[in-house]
């Protein structure tokens, strides 16, 4: 614990770059990997530089927590070692991830709860997926205030004041009592670079892991069953797109422009039932009933 008791938490969650995975060598293209590369989500790194230099300074201790599946995400977290970072956990177990973002906030919770940070700092989008309503949700549950997209941030005693982006270019000004969550917009900070003692330091650098048993929660609370969503055996028909061929490059380019515009999803056949409403109702319950949709429904 530093001296005037400042502690923040990151969190690092791993993404799939967007990205081709080639690379140019020799003149031509050489497939690096077999499939899109995982990497360290980009504002979760900026919000990892924000948390250095509160830490340089205000002294406050920055704890990296890396969220979700994979011994991958070990070396987001021994590069925010080497950045600085004065604790790497990695939270990881059986099914803990399967569930949606309201099972992924619980489990975020329990670790905010652990640690009792003064301040908490993510990234406001993922660079595969955009939002993820994960953090926010964990800071609701918590009661703690949230504030999001943060472009930089202060702390002051017993509060921080966080600079925001809002419509139009302006930026908006919002103070929070501590302990709070600041999810900070992409692209506002670059993170450092460091040094090869640092990195070299960061490789033999303990990496905690935490599972169930140290998060303290039973398997029942997190993962599938934990799930707002629960999966059901009802689903949304697939479209079915109509294929569009590649357009002629030396075509003129409406013609271009026309064949992009053939395709679309195909109209799907419909029956349709005429006659009065109770005529109507009556087909409509035969075919929920010939399919099975009924079972279990009141008379």
């Amino acid at each position: 614990m530093t001296a005037n008791g400042l502690s923040v938490v990151v969190l690092l969650r791993e993404v799939l770059d967007p990205r081709p995975p080639v690379r140019l060598a020799g003149g031509g293209v050489m497939v690096r990997e077999p499939g899109p590369r995982r990497l360290v989500n980009p504002a979760d790194l900026e919000a990892l530089e924000e948390a250095m230099l509160l830490a340089e300074g205000r002294g406050a201790r920055v704890t990296a927590v890396a969220v979700g599946p994979g011994r991958r995400l070990e070396d987001g977290l021994r590069l925010a070692l080497a950045m600085g970072a004065h604790r790497a956990v990695r939270v990881d177990g059986p099914g803990l991830w399967e569930g949606d973002a309201v099972a992924r906030a619980r489990v975020l919770a329990r670790v905010v709860e652990i640690l009792s940070p003064s301040l908490v700092l993510a990234g406001a989008r993922l660079l595969d997926r955009g939002d993820d309503p994960a953090p926010a949700l964990a800071a609701a549950g918590l009661g703690l205030p949230c504030c999001t997209p943060v472009v930089s941030a202060r702390v002051g005693d017993g509060e921080a004041t966080a600079t925001r982006k809002a419509d139009r270019g302006a930026r908006d000004v919002v103070a929070l009592p501590l302990p709070c969550v600041l999810l900070m917009e992409g692209g506002a900070r670059e993170p450092r670079y460091p040094d090869l003692d640092a990195v070299l330091a960061a490789l033999g650098a303990p990496v905690e892991t935490w599972g169930l048993p140290e998060l303290g929660l039973p398997e029942r609370a997190v993962g599938e069953h934990a799930a707002l969503l629960r999966p059901e055996r009802l689903v949304h028909p697939r479209p079915d797109p109509t294929p569009v061929p590649t357009p002629d490059p030396d075509a003129p380019a409406f013609e271009r422009i026309r064949t992009l515009l053939s395709g679309g999803i195909r109209a799907r056949a419909g029956r349709v039932h005429e006659g009065s409403a109770g005529e109507v109702v009556e087909g409509l319950l035969r075919i929920l009933e010939e399919e099975g949709l009924l079972q279990g429904a009141a008379p």
